[in-house]
């Protein structure tokens, strides 16, 4: 079937992705009086990473979507943080300015989509490929089943292996040689750790945690594996014990969450990377079509910036096509007159974006290097290129993606 053949259904704005820049996109244009559907693969809401922080900037984000209010009710505020060095005695106290919470990616997840008209999303929907329709221009989005849709604009919040960033040509994500595991532990009595984040490191592990309550806590690891994907995805005692091995030298409350950790949240992913000079020289608009989130920037974890940067784009991205696509005219602007538009919406949103998302990649990359390399030369110039680059190393969360 080519893209010239007859589709099964004709939407304004179809997002691929159902994580959170998908949802937060779709809400967004929402607020703007902008109708939108959600693709999203899976038969329901996806929540797996089990938790997320969100730094500043994504509380500005969240505050101008309308849940900003709902989430604060299901994280503590974290009031700090505490970098520890095993093994060197070396402890370093940190502040964390603003607000910075962390939520479990459920409660962010479900609080999104709660917010989005009935039947926004369409679960189950497999995207095999994308094409451009030869009469209108507009992209026709093909399904796995077999069925085809046609968008007047494609917006791909689908993640480090975007189906949508492929048909942009952008070039293929980059891996870190680390893996994260995360998962929460639930602690029935209540925890001790108070509302502190605290970071220990060790060789090229570094392990950490938060408290997202009184009772539960997030906590995640990133270290060298040999393990794949494949072997571990259905195998959580694997992803538990293998991470223990990499924690010996650590203290025993680290050891101890891990290993009571609930098995349903155990999360074992390679950490990719879309590297800085490709966002800065990288075409994100062919036609109508843009990417979003992981699909334009996935970065390390190392800021806790991705789900906050990804709220940001969802920001950006809806004021921008709502400034052009308000008082489209549907009779009287031809297709011509709107493919232009949306084309400039886009584009504006794209040289909004790019230098925000080369700086947070840029930072997120130095520190993987970093923590990755056992080149002494290798750390001196990352150490270096920090020092020049991002002198404030907190800078990062006081940007504001402004209004819808």
């Amino acid at each position: 079937m080519d893209a010239t053949s007859e589709v099964s259904s004709h939407h304004e704005i179809v997002i691929v992705g159902g994580g959170i820049c998908g949802l937060a996109t779709a809400l967004a244009l929402h607020r703007k009086g902008i109708t939108s559907v959600v693709l999203e693969r899976s038969e329901s809401l996806r929540a797996s990473g089990a938790a997320i922080g969100i730094r500043p900037n994504g509380w500005r984000a969240l505050d101008q979507l309308g849940v900003g209010s709902v989430l604060r009710q299901t994280a503590l505020p974290i009031q700090g943080g505490r970098e520890i060095w095993i093994g060197k005695g070396k402890q370093l106290e940190t502040i964390m300015p603003g607000e910075n919470r962390c939520l479990k990616r459920s409660d962010l997840i479900n609080t999104l989509a709660n917010a989005l008209p009935p039947h926004t999303i369409h679960f189950g929907c497999q995207v095999a490929s994308v094409k451009l329709n030869l009469q209108t221009t507009y992209p026709t989005i093909h399904l796995q089943d077999g069925s085809t849709i046609e968008a007047k604009v494609l917006i791909g919040c689908d993640g480090a292996n975007s189906v949508i960033a492929d048909f942009l040509e952008l070039k293929p994500t980059k891996l870190f040689s680390l893996a994260a595991v995360r998962g929460l532990t639930n602690y029935p009595d209540g925890h001790t750790f108070g509302q502190e984040f605290v970071r220990m490191m060790k060789n090229n592990t570094l392990t950490g945690r938060i408290a997202i309550d009184d009772k539960l806590v997030y906590w995640f690891v990133a270290q060298h594996s040999t393990l794949t994907g494949s072997e571990v995805s259905n195998n959580p005692e694997l992803i538990r014990q293998s991470t223990l091995q990499f924690l010996q030298d650590f203290p025993t409350e680290i050891t101890e969450m891990i290993d009571t950790s609930d098995p349903d949240s155990l999360s074992f992913t390679h950490l990719r990377y879309r590297a800085p000079w490709d966002l800065l020289f990288g075409t994100f608009r062919r036609g109508t079509v843009t990417v979003a989130g992981d699909a334009m920037h996935v970065m390390g974890p190392f800021l806790g910036q991705g789900g906050s940067a990804g709220l940001e784009d969802a920001i950006v991205l809806a004021r921008s096509l709502a400034q052009k696509m308000v008082d489209l005219d549907p009779v009287n602007c031809g297709i011509t007159e709107t493919v232009s538009r949306i084309g400039e919406a886009i584009d504006q949103y794209v040289t909004e974006r790019r230098m925000r998302v080369v700086q947070l990649s840029a930072q997120t990359y130095l520190i993987g290097m970093l923590l990755q390399t056992t080149s002494m030369l290798a750390k001196i110039t990352s150490i270096m290129f920090m020092s020049i680059l991002f002198g404030d190393r907190d800078a990062h969360v006081n940007y504001d993606c402004g209004t819808l």
